[in-house]
């Protein structure tokens, strides 16, 4: 059965990618990149990737979409029209049929003896409850076996967030369309009424995946990113100058830097103690619960960032004037 919804979900994305490429309309190719999205996040969930799932849904059918269409007010509804390539054509029919051929040497979904299953694999599943004595094997490699690659995407992140603001940082110009007290939705009822029952729940959720991602699906980018989709909910609700009020943008840049500063404070807290460079194990006198200790804590940098990161690229994009 759940091999049956899996090609139904399957059939659905080819579907989607289909009517992406094809639509001239940028709105209904937002959409349907967000559902897109969405039946991603399904099928992440139906091969076990919850903590993947979590992000996807939150960063690409959440978050995503709405710097999508803030970008969107900036430019044109329609994709202009530009000469077809048969070249182009010819390429990707290529790189499809060579990708195809090669899932045909795959093993079977599940297969024990596939050989992701017999390199590393089986020493993370045996040693994690060992070294950090937490179930969540994936918060043990991101966060501990692979802290700087994590680090790294940490500091990328933080980057991206410059990056925009440089672009977009600029403040509109006098006699623009933009409305920093613009009302949002506070007009219409029905989004007023889900959303405000919404908005705190999404917020709780976020705290319970960041602090509770050792023992379940979730850590600190997925906490960051659903927490961000909260308060954009409520500045679509309120209006950006009600988030602003909530979430100032220096305590929203104070998040990045203090994000990523935390985690790599962390980093060099091991090394003055004695130890490698994200060796959480010094930070106590018990190893075990110094690496609890400095996954908690690395985790909360990468929410930090990651949060404040996704709400500055989007006021950043809000507070651009609309084209008109």
């Amino acid at each position: 059965m759940i091999i049956i919804f899996a090609l139904f979900l399957l059939s659905l994305l080819v579907i989607a990618a289909l009517a992406i490429v094809r639509t001239e309309n940028l709105f209904v190719a937002v959409m349907l990149t967000s559902i897109f999205s969405l039946l991603m996040a399904a099928n992440f969930f139906i091969l076990d990737a919850a903590d993947v799932a979590l992000t996807e849904a939150a960063v690409g059918a959440g978050i995503t979409t709405m710097i999508f269409l803030s970008a969107l007010a900036l430019t044109t509804e329609r994709e202009k029209p530009v000469p077809s390539s048969r070249l182009a054509m010819v390429v990707v029919a290529v790189l499809a049929t060579l990708i195809i051929y090669a899932t045909f040497d795959k093993p079977r979904l599940g297969d024990p003896n596939a050989p992701v299953h017999q390199h590393v694999a089986p020493w993370y599943l045996e040693n994690t409850p060992v070294y950090m004595d937490f179930p969540n094997v994936v918060t043990a490699v991101l966060g501990s076996f692979r802290g700087y690659d994590t680090l790294g995407e940490v500091f990328v992140v933080f980057a991206a967030c410059i990056g925009v603001l440089f672009i977009l940082g600029v403040k509109p110009s006098e006699g623009s369309m933009y409305d920093p007290d613009a009302s949002g939705l506070r007009h219409h009822l029905i989004p007023q009424v889900v959303g405000r029952l919404l908005v705190p729940f999404i917020v709780l959720f976020g705290l319970y995946v960041q602090f509770h991602g050792e023992y379940g699906p979730g850590g600190g980018f997925q906490a960051g990113a659903l927490i961000a989709s909260g308060i954009i909910l409520y500045a679509l609700l309120e209006g950006e100058a009600a988030a602003l009020r909530a979430l100032p943008q220096p305590v929203l840049m104070g998040l990045v830097i203090g994000g990523a500063s935390l985690y790599g404070g962390v980093g060099v807290a091991c090394i003055a103690l004695g130890g490698n460079f994200l060796e959480y194990s010094v930070l106590l006198t018990n190893p075990v619960s110094g690496q609890q200790l400095g996954i908690l804590l690395i985790e909360a940098g990468v929410g930090m960032a990651v949060c404040g990161a996704l709400l500055s690229i989007f006021h950043a994009f809000a507070s651009r004037p609309v084209k008109s």
